[in-house]
């Protein structure tokens, strides 16, 4: 096989032609380490490969698996293989080696991928961005001055410079909707409890992230849904099993006219641009001349509140975290060991009560009650996913005096400040990434399109929210898209055409 023929591919087409033996797993393995070779020095998308478990692992390939054969890449975070190192982006764990193999990890498995390495993530998953300080910026194929985004932007980074066709993701405040934003993806976050997590734990971040997949085809996507959806009997959270497959269901027509209720209006208040604005038109416009009914509606949440215990919530868990870490260590954190995101995050988190905490979480089911209300109304709900295009690279990480400050500001402050310190010092990235953050306390599926392309050449993105367990209709909604005009796709990436 040609790379030609290879990037022209999704995964779920590759894996046909493994089946019909026109071309093997391991003829796509070379074709994949050989295009990672010829991007990765410049775009610094992965962390490190497993050349020498793949040779093992290419002779017990399951032809009948749907995936068979397809290279894959997993996030160094979360998504573990026994005795292999999980850095997390950090400094701290840069020869961590995993315990266990994570269920997830099990599932891509059984699903037939095989997984090539591990794509670049920012400290514990924690920025919109991916510049963690143990492996550099990693960069964004439309334009490698920029960011693909994060956290799951190494992922980004190898879909959309034909790497892989797609690669382990996870979002737990926009995290897949966010790079695939800002890298011409189309990115799905599943209902909370869709896919599996653990083994060891039953919720991650209190049931906010979850972990998926990004893509360059819907198809893939809602192949993988059907491959990783799962109840669990020891996880926190479950949703009912779909019961068709999701690629089948996403062809099927709607059964009636949509309604669908739509903002630009950023939900904390911060500047939107006029291009993610233009995105959002020209996708309601398209579904009106569809024969739905679109009309602006905000959702009526306070996203300013919402944020702050979005924030909390992240305190309390990095604290646990960095807990863990001190007793692994057998010593104190101090400043030095972590990014100051995680710094912050770690000193808040010890002066948050449980009280605040518990409250924190209980906001959450009340915009979820809010948002289960609006789609009584309303079937989707679409915002930008992104209120600007990609940030430049070093554009949203704090330079040495302004960690200076923040280092020896929040030793001087009580809990309520330390939080307040705690959204400025987010500001600036939230800023470009507002919008994805509320289906993740709610529990809800949401999707980023690909839709648009700024005058600069850049990607940005619609995101789509339904109701819990309606992940069909949404990936409903993004085929009959991706068939459509407004489809962007990779046209436009001079990366993944000609380099």
């Amino acid at each position: 096989m040609k790379f030609s023929e290879y990037i022209q591919n999704d995964a779920v087409g590759l894996a046909e032609l493994v089946k019909k033996g026109e071309v093997t797993a391991k003829e796509l393995a070379a074709l994949s380490f050989t295009r990672l070779q010829e991007v990765d020095k410049e775009l610094n998308a992965v962390t490190q490969t497993r050349g020498a478990q793949v040779k093992e692992e290419l002779e017990n390939i399951n032809l009948d698996a749907t995936f068979a054969g397809v290279p894959f890449y997993i996030k160094d975070i979360s998504q573990t293989i026994a005795g292999e190192v999980s850095t997390g982006g950090s400094k701290l764990m840069a020869e961590a080696k995993a315990p266990q193999t994570a269920n997830l990890v099990n599932d891509f498995h059984r699903a037939g991928l095989l997984t090539l390495g591990y794509s670049a993530t920012p400290e514990f998953a924690l920025k919109n961005i991916t510049e963690a300080a143990i492996h550099g910026p990693t960069r964004n194929p439309w334009n490698t001055n920029h960011s693909p985004g994060g956290s799951s932007g190494g992922a980004a980074a190898l879909v959309a410079s034909g790497v892989t066709p797609i690669a382990g993701a996870s979002d737990g405040g926009g995290s897949i909707r966010i790079p695939a934003s800002f890298s011409g993806l189309f990115g799905l976050k599943p209902t909370r409890g869709r896919t599996s997590v653990g083994p060891g734990v039953g919720r991650q971040w209190q049931g906010a992230a979850i972990d998926f997949v990004l893509t360059r085809s819907v198809r893939d996507s809602a192949t993988m849904l059907t491959e990783l959806q799962v109840i669990q009997e020891e996880a926190a959270f479950q949703t009912p099993l779909f019961p068709d497959a999701y690629e089948h269901a996403m062809q099927a027509d709607f059964d009636r006219p949509l309604k669908i209720g739509f903002t630009t209006e950023s939900p904390v208040g911060t500047p939107v641009s006029d291009e993610a604005k233009l995105a959002v038109r020209k996708t309601v416009q398209w579904l009106e001349e569809q024969g739905h009914h679109v009309e602006e509606a905000n959702n009526k949440i306070d996203g300013k509140q919402l944020m702050r215990n979005y924030f909390l919530m992240n305190s309390g868990e990095i604290s646990a975290l960095t807990q863990q870490i001190e007793g692994m260590l057998g010593r104190k954190l101090t400043a030095e060991d972590v990014e100051i995101e995680t710094w912050l995050l770690h000193c808040a988190g010890q002066q948050v009560s449980a009280a605040d905490f518990s409250s924190s979480l209980a906001s959450w089911d009340h915009a979820a009650a809010q948002m289960a209300e609006y789609h009584e109304t309303y079937d989707f709900y679409i915002t930008p996913a992104a209120a600007f295009s990609a940030p430049e690279i070093g554009e949203l990480t704090h330079t040495e005096q302004e960690v200076q400050y923040l280092q020896e500001k929040v030793a001087t402050l009580n809990a309520d400040d330390q939080q307040a310190l705690i959204y400025e010092m987010f500001l600036p990235s939230l800023t470009y990434t507002p919008f994805t953050q509320l289906a993740n306390l709610t529990g809800q599926p949401g999707i980023s399109l690909p839709v648009h392309l700024t005058a600069e050449g850049l990607p940005i993105g619609v995101q789509v929210m339904a109701s819990k367990g309606a992940d069909h209709r949404l990936l409903q909604l993004a085929d009959k898209i991706e068939q459509s005009p407004l489809w962007v796709g990779m046209e436009g990436n001079p990366y993944f055409t000609a380099k």
